[in-house]
């Protein structure tokens, strides 16, 4: 069985959206632009449905709860994505917010917003914290049980005081997804400086 390479996004809102359709298209994979949404809308089943029906790899996939505390809809979706048989979960990106002692999870490394990679957790700013190896988000209440090969902490994507702005190539979200693809083999220094066309990252 041939399965599709995925990469995990614990965030879904409208900055999410377009930055990792942009991240998504500059390293020649695809965004499932359909499970945008906050919290978000769409089954794992249809989900599931979108993600083998995609024309290029990894695939970049949203998650969001909305604030909602223990699993919500987001992490359901989740769930069901990252154990199918059809896929291959290279990564995730977990996505810090304000939801301080409620959920958090473990992360492998995070990415701050001034691009410095560490083991310290970040908060919603990017800004690194005292924790070491965890974070607190929204949508990443199941994580540590899926036992995922690697979990990139960040702030919120396509925000930290315009940092990951996509005028600015998102380059906080880009360094996550770098890393994720490095350590899964990908030569990511092929798609440096590629033009990117985000309409066709768009699997709508």
């Amino acid at each position: 069985m041939q399965k599709k390479q995925v990469i995990l996004v614990t965030d879904g809102d409208v900055y999410a959206k377009k930055t990792i359709q942009y991240v998504a298209s500059h390293y020649g994979g695809r965004c499932i632009s359909a499970s945008f949404g906050n919290p978000t809308l769409l089954t794992g089943e249809e989900l599931v449905k979108l993600i083998l029906q995609a024309k290029s790899e990894p695939v970049f996939v949203m998650f969001d709860d909305s604030g909602f505390l223990g699993e919500g809809a987001g992490e359901r979706a989740l769930k069901y994505v990252a154990t199918h048989p059809q896929m291959e979960v290279l990564g995730v990106i977990a996505v810090a917010s304000k939801t301080h002692q409620s959920e958090w999870t473990k992360v492998h490394v995070t990415v701050d917003r001034d691009l410095q990679v560490s083991s310290h957790g970040v908060d919603k700013s990017g800004i690194q914290e005292m924790d070491i190896g965890r974070i607190n988000g929204d949508t990443v209440y199941c994580l540590d049980e899926l036992h995922f090969p690697l979990i990139v902490g960040i702030g919120d994507i396509g925000k930290m005081a315009r940092k990951d702005d996509i005028s600015r190539g998102a380059p906080i979200t880009s360094k996550a997804v770098e890393i994720i693809l490095e350590r899964n083999g990908y030569d990511v220094s092929q798609w440096n400086g590629k033009s990117t066309n985000i309409t066709e990252a768009d699997n709508q």
